[in-house]
């Protein structure tokens, strides 16, 4: 494998072995627990004067953290999105500042490009010919382009719910899709079928490769830097299986970690109430989730019953220092229209999660008056204009 200089490995957070990444693929060997990159801080030599030097194009100008150097990544110049000032929000949540991390801006229109770029190019270190995932829609798509690039046969597996513009760029790139009846558990079911019947297909799904939440870092990376290196107050995150939230979580430790910042900004998940798994076992105080009996929410992005990584989601929450929070749809799909109609910025329905759970953290008083707010935008909103022009005819305009 072609890797960079301070990656030594992928460590497993539930037994804390650490294995060869050339030998190792998924999960972990020895108890079946997820892997994480790791590195050895001491060798990677990287200043704030460095990446200030460097053109802002693609998320692998960080290639020092991660674990593939960019001459060796399946790229399309994905990351390098905008922060765009908020002031509108700002002061209607009562804070100093509001940022919009907008996701939506990258190849296939959302972060999980972030996370394919690393988990496809994963895939082709390891000699692979085909990949396959079940997706609630975003990541299907993603990984269908990133396998085109890389010349790949997809295998993507969607519930019969997933909007119409990701199944049909899955067969645009290419892909091979298969479209069961019901939610995300029961395309995870057919996936998980069809790996047994295929052992020759690599597995680009969420926390099943180690690749794809260290791909999803970069985005606090690129957060912090845009902010001329000030570690915001709050990151608010529209949580499903909490990839992106466990990335940024990790990103911001290693910034600290390597002295380029000081501080870590507290994580907000937020969940919708019509399935919030990750929310009940917060404020509960477990560990642990318990399963969304019966998930029910249009936000089909995060509406994800089972959050196999809650562990790590929740562990994020609570050493930052943060929190979580759900809306309900009505709420959220407002949100979505509040912010388009005072900002100009257009959200994903699943994505505005962020934008509501914001507001509701303003109004319950989490947020100091100076505190600086970042909203992750995780898709673009043309991913749900039915949805959200729909939402607007329900209220007759």
């Amino acid at each position: 494998m072609e890797t960079t200089d301070a990656f030594v490995g992928l460590t497993c957070v539930d037994c804390g072995e650490t294995f060869d990444a050339e030998e190792t693929t998924h999960r972990c060997p020895e108890c079946g627990g997820i892997l994480d990159p790791e590195y050895d801080y001491e060798d990677v030599d990287l200043t704030r004067e460095d990446l200030e030097s460097r053109r802002f194009d693609s998320m692998w100008r960080y290639e020092e953290l991660l674990p593939f150097p960019r001459e060796a990544a399946v790229s399309m110049d994905e990351g390098a999105t905008q922060l765009v000032e908020c002031p509108k929000l700002a002061d209607e949540m009562g804070v100093g500042r509001v940022l919009f991390k907008d996701e939506g801006r990258n190849p296939t229109g959302t972060f999980k490009d972030r996370g394919q770029t690393a988990a496809i190019t994963a895939a082709v270190q390891h000699g692979a010919t085909d990949v396959a995932l079940n997706s609630a829609g975003n990541a299907g798509q993603s990984a269908a382009a990133y396998a085109a690039r890389a010349d790949l046969q997809s295998h993507v597996f969607l519930p019969s719910r997933a909007g119409f513009t990701n199944k049909a760029m899955v067969n645009v790139h290419g892909g091979d899709m298969t479209v069961v009846e019901g939610r995300i558990g029961d395309a995870g079911a057919a996936y998980a079928d069809a790996m047994e019947e295929h052992d020759d297909w690599y597995s680009v799904k969420t926390f099943v490769t180690p690749y794809r939440h260290e791909g999803k870092k970069t985005m606090l990376y690129e957060l912090v830097e845009q902010n001329d290196w000030e570690v915001p107050d709050a990151v608010v995150y529209p949580t499903g299986g909490g990839v992106g939230l466990v990335g940024m979580h990790k990103g911001a430790k290693e910034l600290r970690e390597l002295g380029l910042t000081d501080e870590i900004p507290s994580m907000y998940a937020a969940q919708s109430s019509g399935c919030a798994p990750v929310v009940e076992a917060f404020e509960e105080g477990k560990d642990v989730h318990e399963v969304w009996e019966t998930p029910d929410t249009i936000c089909g992005g995060i509406e994800i019953p089972d959050p196999g990584a809650s562990p790590l989601i929740l562990d994020a929450l609570r050493e930052s220092d943060g929190g979580a929070v759900a809306t309900s749809d009505e709420d959220i799909l407002d949100s979505a229209v509040a912010v388009a109609q005072q900002e100009g910025l257009e959200m994903g329905a699943t994505c505005a999660a962020a934008a509501s759970g914001a507001w509701e953290l303003a109004r319950r008083g989490e947020f100091d008056d100076d505190d600086t707010v970042v909203l992750l935008n995780t898709g673009a909103g043309n991913k749900d204009d039915d949805v959200l022009r729909s939402h607007l005819m329900s209220k007759g305009v």
